[in-house]
């Protein structure tokens, strides 16, 4: 008998992409899909069942099914028709839902693995952080609303269950921004903007993992670890490399707008109030500080190579939205005379990027 794995959020894109790739594993007998709301895509041959997993009936699904891999994709920042409701029933998701799943895994004595998607959000951001954060960093302060506090909760959660069910192998993936063609996120949705604001006298470092990646390392952490790794613990996921927030301009041919940090403020809530973007507070602290993580364990204790680095993964998000407003050879000389107003080295800035 080969494994029955059940994924959790399969009506979002990327659920949906899991649910069709994981099929193919030869390991992988039956695909377990659960949503509370239909899928707008196409899941192959797994079986979906329409349940809220706020609600105890997954515990029924898991024991009906012997469910033995669990992977938990429903942790999620954004809203929209695939989450089922807006901001409170996506916390609710993300935090109850992930209480209630927890609680029926212990239960079930079928279950083996857990694969749980988190994100790089949960180390916050401040302008005293670390230039780098590994698995074991404790932010400089902790993350206090949105997806980023969500992490943080269900993260905490997962690891009382490991501590109860140490018979249970739990990873927990930490991915940095995700970006690709497909990309739904709030920041995709940032980077759309045919104007993007920023913060005066800020050029954040950001890291970005491609959508592929992300397929392949969920689907390897749900697999038998192979001699060498070790396919459970907590795991910083990221291409190589950084980008500055004015390169990405430039390559997007996207001009900014640099605003002082509360006129920033102040146009995210009325883009959110506008149904334009999530320009959340979380996202304000991201396009601040920036966050960069080191990714040694992934590839030395996890045994995963990302195919896309960095900047990579953004020139093929760039090329799927198409040109921006202005050629990008005219956004760079745009963002370099601002720069210079600013007094901000920009040579010297991107060739500790590139570093």
């Amino acid at each position: 008998m080969g494994k029955v794995v059940l994924v959790t959020g399969a009506a979002r894109q990327l659920g949906g992409r899991f649910v069709r790739r994981i099929q193919r594993d030869p390991d992988v007998d039956r695909v377990i899909a659960v949503d509370a709301v239909p899928p707008p895509h196409r899941l192959g041959s797994a079986e979906f069942i329409r349940t809220d997993i706020r609600q105890s009936a997954i515990a029924r699904v898991l024991a009906e099914h012997a469910v033995d891999t669990v992977v938990h994709l429903a942790v999620t920042g954004g809203g929209g028709a695939a989450a089922g409701g807006g901001h409170s029933a996506v916390k609710e998701t993300n935090v109850i839902g992930t209480m209630q799943l927890l609680g029926a895994c212990q239960k079930s004595p079928t279950i083996r693995r857990i694969v749980v998607k988190s994100s790089t959000s949960v180390y916050g951001g401040a302008s005293r952080d670390p230039a780098v954060f590994t698995e074991t960093t404790q932010p400089k302060s902790l993350p206090s609303s949105g997806f980023a506090k969500d992490a943080v909760e269900v993260e905490g959660y997962v690891r009382g269950f490991a501590r109860r069910r140490p018979d249970v192998a739990v990873c927990v993936l930490r991915f940095a921004n995700i970006l690709g063609p497909y990309a739904d996120s709030a920041l995709a949705e940032y980077f759309s903007m045919p104007v993007m604001p920023t913060v005066l006298g800020y050029d954040p470092r950001l890291q970005f993992v491609h959508e592929d990646d992300v397929l392949d390392v969920l689907r390897l952490a749900a697999q038998e670890p192979r001699r060498g790794t070790l396919n459970s613990g907590t795991f910083n996921i990221a291409g190589d490399g950084v980008l500055l927030l004015s390169q990405c301009s430039r390559r997007l041919g996207r001009p900014t707008v640099p605003l002082l940090l509360p006129a920033v403020t102040w146009v995210g809530a009325a883009l959110r109030a506008v149904g334009v973007t999530d320009f959340s507070p979380e996202q304000i602290r991201l396009l601040t500080h920036g966050r960069v993580v080191e990714t040694s364990q992934m590839r030395d204790t996890l045994g995963f190579q990302p195919m896309y680095t960095t900047a990579e993964t953004f020139a093929d998000f760039a090329r799927s939205r198409g040109s921006g407003l202005l050629p990008p050879e005219r956004v760079g000389r745009a963002v370099d005379r601002v720069a210079g107003m600013l007094n901000v080295d920009g040579a010297g800035v991107e060739e500790g990027a590139q570093r």
